[in-house]
């Protein structure tokens, strides 16, 4: 299942790309801005938007950290940002002024590739800012760019249909005809490559008129793909078969991106939205068992997978405690408060209360997932069953307490379209209260 849960609406223009960290989401425009929001309520960030370029922002990435957003622009410019500030930290020109199109950091942070409408391509050191490497396509714009998921290669694709795969030191290691009408986007499973080979494997089917983006979910059980037709379908991955396709949007789709550790989707359009979807366990993997997502997603984390999360409580100072203690999926489950003192010695009060608090916020969340609650009774604030569900003038149905502290603390908007809220009036919503009750005597023990 897979359902929209927030519309961004701030572009002033078409929206060219949707990037996540674990924390934060990027978009950037026509409209020459770059926008940052908070995943934890989809606000804009107080610095944002970010302003330096003087034409189109064609593409954004994260660096793996999620510290450091890249974006390029039709003026020839690749710019570096401090996503915490919004300070420019470096401006790195494409050798030939030409309009650059795309960019991507590797998995190591180490580098940053961009790619022009001249067909050059620039290796950037990502530390030094200094242009490290520069090749070139013999035709067509690069509009494309991915790397490996152990960073040792990264391909590229051309508007005259060429993928070309170039090693981590600019050598170009193979390059042939994909598509024959122009390549328009490329991305890489998370699935680990041995080693280098390139062959044909599958095609995928469904629009009716020109992809213009895809991106695999994190765990690469998922491919989706955005579309001239206005439509984004996905797909399972090892099936091959169409799992949703979305209708939302109202103009060419140019953007799709997956978060890295939850299920959420970004979709952007000429529209001048951006659209946030969210997926439930069970999608795609069908055949297994609610219980097993919950316990894959979860205590199946690896210590990697803990700190992004700890990242995106705004527990950043913790990252090197858990990673020195090893802390995965399932000792994070685990942490006790005499644990926090005696063993990661966490010496402050408030912060050992903030990190029982938050896990025991995702308990909550997994009993409530592997007990099957009905998405519909769960606040699309808290994502916590609701106790005293009331109707807001968006026709979305909101724990009361958490509407409230949103009206009074947030804009006021609504937290599921991210419109101005016609009304601040909130009414009781006994016939979804009374459901609810229904199913808690059904369900509970």
């Amino acid at each position: 299942m897979v359902k929209l849960i927030h519309t961004l609406a701030d572009h002033g223009d078409d929206v060219n790309c949707c990037a996540f960290s674990s924390s934060l989401l990027a978009t950037c425009s026509l409209d020459k801005t770059i926008r940052l929001y908070s995943l934890s309520d989809f606000t804009e960030l107080p610095h944002s938007p970010l302003k330096f370029h003087t034409y189109a922002v064609h593409c954004c990435c994260f660096s793996p950290s999620g510290h450091v957003l890249a974006s390029c622009s039709t003026d020839g410019t690749t710019v570096l940002w401090n996503t915490q500030n919004g300070e420019t930290l470096a401006v790195m020109e494409q050798p030939t002024g030409s309009p650059v199109r795309v960019c991507q950091f590797s998995p190591d942070s180490t580098c940053l590739v961009s790619g022009a409408a001249d067909g050059t391509v620039v290796l950037w050191n990502a530390q030094s800012y200094k242009l490290y490497r520069c090749g070139s396509v013999k035709d067509g714009s690069l509009v494309a760019c991915a790397f490996s998921p152990n960073g040792n290669f990264f391909v590229t694709g051309s508007s005259c249909g060429d993928i070309t795969v170039w090693d981590d030191k600019m050598r170009c290691l193979h390059s042939e005809k994909a598509h024959d009408l122009g390549i328009t986007c490329c991305d890489f499973s998370s699935q680990p490559v041995s080693g280098f080979e390139l062959k044909y494997k599958s095609t995928l089917s469904g629009h009716c008129a020109p992809v213009l983006a895809c991106a695999f979910s994190h765990n690469g059980q998922m491919l989706v793909s955005g579309s001239v037709d206005k439509s984004v379908i996905v797909y399972d991955t090892n099936t091959e078969t169409i799992l949703h396709t979305l209708t939302q949007h109202t103009r060419y789709v140019t953007s799709c991106a997956f978060a890295p550790n939850i299920l959420l989707l970004a979709t952007g359009s000429m529209d001048k939205t951006v659209n946030i979807w969210q997926f439930d366990l069970e999608t795609p993997c069908q055949a297994r068992s609610t219980d097993d997502q919950v316990k894959q997603f979860i205590e199946d984390w690896s210590e990697d997978d803990v700190s992004m999360w700890l990242c995106a409580q705004g527990l950043n100072d913790l990252v090197d405690i858990f990673k020195i203690n090893n802390i995965d999926g399932r000792e994070l489950f685990n942490l006790t408060k005499e644990s926090l003192v005696d063993d990661l010695k966490i010496e402050s009060l408030g912060l050992r209360s903030k990190v029982l608090r938050k896990i025991e916020e995702l308990r909550t969340k997994v009993k409530a997932l592997s007990s099957g609650i009905p998405d519909e009774f769960l606040c699309p604030i808290t994502r916590e069953l609701m106790k005293d569900p009331v109707i807001a003038s968006d026709g979305y149905s909101y724990e009361k307490e958490a509407m409230e502290n949103w009206i009074s603390k947030k804009k006021r908007t609504s937290p599921m379209t991210n419109l101005i809220l016609p009304s601040m009036v909130l009414t009781p919503n006994r016939t979804l209260k009374m459901a609810i009750s229904r199913w808690l005597e059904t369900h509970q023990k």
